[in-house]
């Protein structure tokens, strides 16, 4: 069976994805922020549309350490 392509479908764009692992320092705020930041111009040069980190990347893993 021949599948025929319908004239009227659009076919999805493609979306270049970066994943960005970074080693956040907890409650380096500045120091994470500026390697998001190295990460974003990276991936942007690299050709990404959407680059993806970490949760809690700007203020870092856990944030009860701060509390501590």
């Amino acid at each position: 069976m021949q599948r025929r392509s319908d004239p009227g479908r659009r076919q999805a764009a493609a979306i270049r994805v970066a994943l960005a692992q970074i080693n956040s320092t907890v409650g380096d705020l500045d120091g994470n922020t500026d390697k998001i930041v190295d990460c974003v111009a990276r991936a942007g040069r690299a050709g990404a549309d959407i680059i993806v980190f970490p949760e809690l990347a700007i203020c870092g893993f856990p944030p009860e350490d701060l509390l501590l």
